[in-house]
């Protein structure tokens, strides 16, 4: 029997991990998963352990107000090395690039665990963008002993940096697993907050837009790009903004979009709401990675809010654009995809490069073959 544990702490870290966690449970005479929330976003997190029936085997219970990077890693690190040493484990699963990754690899690899590290090889190159997000997953690929990339382009750079290739598995991203099955179950916006929205009569704009590295005057820049958008069209589309908790956004998002007619600010939306809002958009301007990765399998092209991106393979195929933080250049991309029908089929149509909803499988398989249980 293989033991393994599951370690994921924020929203994207439980959405990419749900399919992966239902795959792992269902190889029961082989493999024991239990799973460990940190509770680095625990308010985002609670309503996708409902949605995707995740079992909580332990809970650090870690959230505090206005915590620091340090608070997380720190108390990651002592309380999964706790776990690891109370109950032998085989192998630690982490995914992406959070601080709860990081840390909880780093507890592994103290304690002589075996690593899987779920969405490796994702490189922008730039220490400092996205941060600390860049810099948490070189430090867990440099500590893993298998790694579930999710494209070629991604094991190429875990090839230049000297991973063997035999320990790479190019699996395509569960979060497209996740996307699918979500997209799939009925849904319908009555009774929340977004049932009044246009839909049929005006375009939708899905926008996200959060990221550390924007704060401050780049940030504002973005805003701005939003509200000359959404004045240029306000007959045409209505501008839909679920708005990040952070007081560092929620301060300039306010300042900037709130009284806006066809703006709508609401508060982060939960997954399924999430999903289906994006089936019923035009398009979607974000700096989220998962977007990035699911809204192409929607057929919603993306204009990404960063000057750089380690979806490569995304802009490679025309699914996503690169447009970053500058007002003019906001407005400008976006104009072009409402006004020209030939530009916004030609993004909307290209081929998804994440994967086909079976990444999942394809991981399992390679944890059990390890294992020689396959």
């Amino acid at each position: 029997m293989l033991n393994v544990l599951t370690v994921f702490g924020t929203r994207p870290e439980a959405i990419k991990m749900a399919p992966l966690i239902a795959e792992l449970e269902r190889h029961p005479g082989k493999i024991r998963n239990r799973n460990c929330l940190t509770g680095q976003h625990k308010d985002m997190v609670a309503p996708l352990i409902e949605l995707f029936g995740i079992r909580a085997d332990y809970d650090l219970n870690l959230m505090r107000e206005n915590q620091t990077l340090e608070h997380i890693t720190v108390n990651v690190l002592q309380e999964v090395g706790r776990i690891l040493r109370e109950e032998k484990f085989d192998l630690l699963l982490v995914q992406g690039d959070t601080t709860t990754s990081m840390a909880a690899a780093l507890a592994a690899f103290y304690a002589g665990v075996k690593i899987g590290h779920v969405e490796a090889g994702l490189r922008t190159f730039d220490k400092n963008h996205p941060y600390p997000e860049e810099a948490n997953r070189r430090i867990i690929d440099a500590m893993a002993d298998v790694f579930f990339a999710h494209s070629e382009k991604a094991r190429g750079h875990l090839l230049r940096e000297g991973i063997a290739d035999s320990a790479i598995a190019v699996t395509g991203n569960t979060v497209i697993d996740a996307l699918l099955d979500v997209s799939n179950r009925p849904y319908s916006f009555t009774g929340t907050p977004l049932e009044t929205l246009p839909f049929g009569q005006k375009r939708i704009v899905l926008v996200t837009a959060h990221r550390r590295e924007s704060f401050g005057g780049p940030f504002e820049s973005l805003c701005k790009g939003l509200r000359e958008l959404a004045l240029r069209y306000r007959d045409e589309i209505v501008l839909v903004y679920p708005v990040h908790r952070n007081p560092n956004v929620r301060q300039v998002v306010n300042a900037v979009l709130a009284g806006i007619d066809n703006v709508v600010l609401t508060d982060p939306l939960e997954y399924m709401p999430l999903v289906h809002l994006m089936k019923n958009a035009y398009m979607v301007l974000s700096d989220s990675g998962g977007l990035q990765e699911e809204a192409p399998s929607l057929g919603k092209p993306v204009l990404v809010l960063r000057d750089v991106t380690e979806r490569q393979e995304g802009v490679e195929a025309g699914t996503l654009k690169l447009v970053g933080t500058d007002t003019d250049r906001i407005v400008a991309e976006a104009s072009r995809l409402l006004d020209d029908p030939d530009a916004y089929q030609a993004m909307a149509t290209r081929a998804n490069p994440y994967g086909d909803g079976t990444a999942a499988i394809k991981i399992v398989r390679r944890i059990l073959d390890d294992a020689g249980a396959g």
